[in-house]
């Protein structure tokens, strides 16, 4: 059974991955915002800015969350 550190450790980098993965869905969503408003469909890309604003909100959130496992100590 790994220890209370070992457990932060993959808690952490578990939680890096899925920042990650955030990012790369903010990005794709932009791309998909840039279009739409480009083809005027700016009811949709709204939306799309919301979802944006979600994932950057929630992001922080995550990158604090990891930022404290990784300075707690063992």
């Amino acid at each position: 059974m790994p220890d209370c550190s070992e457990a932060k450790i993959s808690t952490a980098d578990a939680l890096t991955l899925l920042l990650h993965n955030q990012h790369a869905l903010a990005a794709a969503i932009e791309e998909i915002t840039t279009w739409l408003l480009e083809n005027g469909v700016g009811i949709v890309a709204a939306n799309a800015i919301t979802a944006m604003e979600t994932l950057d909100a929630n992001a922080q959130d995550i990158t604090n969350a990891i930022m404290r496992l990784r300075q707690s100590p063992a």
